[in-house]
């Protein structure tokens, strides 16, 4: 670090981890507990591809969101986002209409405005972490923010298992190939509501303690250039008292290296980064989302699901929900936490490329020789090379593109950066969405899904995800790795903001103050 750092952000570097920490960890993580929760119960909703394909078009929020935190400061924004995410999650529950088609349409409009507030919430939640972090275990704590997807799938499952089985009991319908109108009962259409109604839970919950957090003391130094401000909110937090001396008007400089986003200097300096950061964050999220919107069909094509036809559709909710729990507990979950616990000792970079590698070998081995995977005794073993799959997403690119954007880029552009990543991932989600869920249709016209043309089939698609994963391992080297280093030191932004006249008069400072 330069010798003319600010304290109060070499004190924020070395800091022990502390209760703060863990607290921050679950309130900027459960923007993306009510993600994963929100995206994995639709399945439990009739015509789920529409509701859930509108929940991921959120790019424009990441965009808007991630640039209004660097302009009004994350913590004002914070807040925003999540009251959005609240009130949608209870308003797609009340979803209203005279016929299914204008039931379907209102929870789109509402889970529309859910997926805004949730897209809002990925800039913001990983800027804010990382600028709360010390250097030794940032990595770590913002892949803890991250994790909490893992519990939001879980959650998903759990909720969804709870509340089909006890309908399912209480309402014994018949199968539909048996009866067709009998197989979705009245009370059926209480399973959906209320199972995307629970989501505002936690988020909900969370309220409270996010308005009482302080804003980021590398926001309120180096952005808002008010370091007495930073000191005494992070004297609130950390485990030391800080002062600072405040810096005369005249003696802050504005040099050459204060570029801004659309500069020739942020192209030299960060432009390659950006890139990467974005490219890779849209290929990963193609692959992933694909896989995980559409489990239900690549279960039901191996023959780990009935036909739907052999289910009634209460039964059918609570049978995609264990089947998705399952791989969530064997694969997606533990994942996450392989980062959390090895990314400041592997570093970043490391991690992503063993994940886009490995996703692209157990990709082509179930692609290939696919029909010997439908084979009803090679079954287990397809389950178990899909949450490998998975494994290596979440300990690998999944991750990594969410913790890199928030700590390679400068604090006054840092939020505007993560979500111009973050809404290259979204576009990769709904490409992903929607191209495997047409690519996937049997060449066979007679086989597809009504009102879809032939497409390439379930081998070829998974072959062409496994090309995806592959491009997204060289466009990896684009990226930097940040492990071990500050936010600073990875930007020399603080040298920028304060240049030599800080140094030169010595008027500010910030110190530790002994109790």
């Amino acid at each position: 670090m330069a010798k003319n750092n600010l304290e109060v952000l070499n004190a924020l570097d070395v800091a022990k981890t502390q209760w703060y920490h863990f607290t921050a960890i679950i309130i900027a993580g459960m923007g993306f507990f009510t993600d994963a929760y929100d995206l994995f119960s639709i399945p439990a909703v009739p015509n789920s591809s529409a509701a859930s394909t509108t929940t991921r078009k959120i790019p424009q929020s990441q965009l808007f969101f991630g640039w209004l935190g660097d302009k009004l400061g994350r913590k004002r924004v914070y807040g925003i986002t999540l009251m959005l995410m609240v009130i949608s999650s209870v308003a797609s529950g009340l979803s209203f209409g005279h016929s299914p088609k204008g039931v379907i349409s209102t929870l789109c409009f509402f889970r529309f405005w859910l997926g805004f507030g949730i897209g809002g919430d990925y800039p913001l939640s990983a800027t804010i972490m990382s600028e709360y972090a010390n250097k030794k275990t940032r990595g770590a704590f913002i892949a803890a923010v991250f994790a909490m997807q893992g519990f939001g799938i879980l959650g998903a499952g759990i909720v969804t298992l709870i509340v089909s089985s006890a309908f399912d009991h209480a309402y014994n319908a018949k199968p539909y190939s048996a009866d067709p109108a009998g197989s979705t009962v009245p009370q059926a259409d209480y399973v959906w509501r209320i199972i995307l109604m629970f989501g505002a839970v936690p988020a909900a919950l969370t309220y409270y303690y996010r308005l009482k957090m302080p804003e980021t003391a590398r926001y309120t130094a180096l952005v808002a250039k008010n370091a007495k401000q930073a000191a005494a909110d992070m004297s609130k937090v950390l485990q030391v008292d800080l002062e600072a001396d405040e810096i005369p008007d005249s003696k802050i400089v504005n040099n050459q290296n204060s570029f801004g986003l659309f500069s020739k200097e942020f192209a030299r300096r960060h432009g390659l980064h950006l890139v990467g950061t974005s490219v890779t964050w849209f290929l990963l999220d193609i692959a992933y989302y694909s896989g995980n919107l559409f489990q239900k069909d690549i279960f039901s094509a191996v023959g780990w699901l009935p036909p739907a036809q052999n289910m009634n559709a209460i039964h059918e909710a609570f049978r995609i929900a264990k089947a998705t729990t399952l791989i969530a507990l064997c694969g997606t979950v533990p994942g996450y936490w392989f980062t959390v616990a090895f990314i400041d000792r592997l570093g970043r970079f490391f991690i992503q490329l063993m994940g886009f590698f490995f996703m692209t070998v157990f990709m082509f081995a179930l692609a290939f020789p696919y029909h010997h995977w439908t084979e009803k005794a090679n079954r287990i073993g397809f389950i178990v090379m899909y949450s490998l799959t998975f494994f290596f997403a979440n300990f690998g690119p999944n991750a990594t593109t969410f913790v890199v954007p928030a700590e390679i880029f400068p604090a006054r552009l840092r939020s505007t950066c993560h979500g111009i990543s973050a809404a290259s991932g979204k576009a990769g989600a709904i490409v992903g969405a929607f191209g495997f869920l047409y690519a996937a249709q049997s060449r066979d016209p007679a086989k597809t899904d009504a009102g879809y043309p032939p497409g390439i089939g379930i081998k070829d698609s998974l072959i062409m995800l496994g090309v995806i994963n592959a491009v997204g391992f060289f466009f990896t080297f684009l990226v930097p790795e940040s492990k071990g280093k500050s936010l600073e030191e990875l930007t020399g932004e603080n040298e920028e903001e304060y240049g030599e006249a800080e140094m030169q008069s010595g008027s500010t400072r910030t110190v530790p103050v002994q109790s």
